[in-house]
């Protein structure tokens, strides 16, 4: 249905002072941080794990070397989505707006609408990082204490249902140091930014960036003079990024330097189009892309849901 002068009645008559609900401030690209972006030409990209070597043994003298196999793991697809919003309006309706409306509501609505969405999807796949309705190529959500390996049985990336703190920040970075590939062998990861709810920056602020320990308490280990351990090293070197969209209060996400974890593949880039219809005179606008968010490599990510 076209908008029409009966949907703009104050618009039509001078004395108007301002037009509000279409001039809120942008949408924040808050996904960038989150993921690889990479181009697609295709209506679905697939990745396949390729697994290593396992260690080598010890030969014995004159014993005939061990053969070993490498092969293909699970792979990830990423189907492309095609995201659209139009709307339309009256030739009487364009004709007799004194205000110019319409020229924001097609820059700044328009927009607007296909950012949030945008940001939606993005936080969603972290939104159902625990869930198994959600699962990725090797069958398990995004954050698991049990996904398969080739080589080396179930794997974890999952902190359990632990609230955000130093003592519990300090355990999952350990454990980042820990993560192994399918055969088992150490692959030398690193944290290296921490990924909260809006609800949690405070206490984030705190933990990564005070110059003592956090941690209440009177004893030696802990006595509230020491240092901050995390901050004197700089182990998580790129701070703590804030998605508003993250709709558990508690749950928390690191993210590591292994490659090809979370990606987004845009298809089509944001396109916005207008044009007349010849029989009725309305003007119509539409904004369009197609992109895909999902995840490969789940060692990019440790998470932890939190107790509630």
């Amino acid at each position: 249905m076209a908008i029409n002068r009966s949907s703009i009645a104050k618009q039509l008559l001078p004395g108007l002072n301002e037009i509000f609900g279409i001039s809120y401030g942008e949408v924040n690209d808050e996904h960038a941080p989150l993921y690889e972006i990479e181009n697609s030409d295709r209506a679905f990209e697939e990745e396949v794990l390729f697994t290593g070597f396992g260690s080598a043994p010890t030969k014995s003298e004159g014993s005939a070397v061990q053969y070993d196999n490498a092969q293909e793991g699970y792979t990830a697809r990423y189907t492309m989505e095609t995201v659209a919003l139009a709307f339309a309006i009256t030739e009487e309706a364009m004709e007799d707006n004194l205000y110019d409306t319409f020229s924001k509501v097609r820059a700044k609505g328009l927009a607007r609408a296909m950012a949030n969405t945008k940001q939606v999807k993005a936080a969603d796949v972290f939104n159902n990082a625990f869930s198994t309705s959600y699962n990725g190529g090797d069958g398990q959500p995004l954050i698991s204490a049990s996904h398969p390996t080739i080589g080396d049985g179930n794997q974890s990336n999952t902190v359990g249902a632990t609230d955000f703190s130093e003592a519990a920040l300090e355990t999952a970075t350990i454990a980042v140091t820990k993560i192994k590939d399918d055969r088992g062998i150490l692959i030398g990861a690193s944290t290296e930014s921490l990924h909260i709810p809006s609800d949690l920056i405070y206490t984030a602020d705190q933990v990564l960036n005070s110059p003592g320990t956090t941690v209440a308490g009177g004893s030696a280990a802990f006595a509230q003079n020491n240092i901050n351990a995390i901050r004197n090293q700089s182990v998580v070197s790129d701070g703590f990024y804030v998605n508003r969209r993250f709709t558990d209060t508690n749950a928390w996400f690191l993210k590591t330097d292994v490659p090809n974890g979370t990606k987004m593949f845009v298809r089509v880039p944001l396109q916005t189009k207008m044009e007349p219809d010849f029989d009725t005179g309305n003007m119509r606008f539409k904004s369009r892309e197609r992109y895909a968010f999902g995840w490969s490599d789940w060692r990019q990510w440790r998470g932890a849901s939190g107790s509630s």
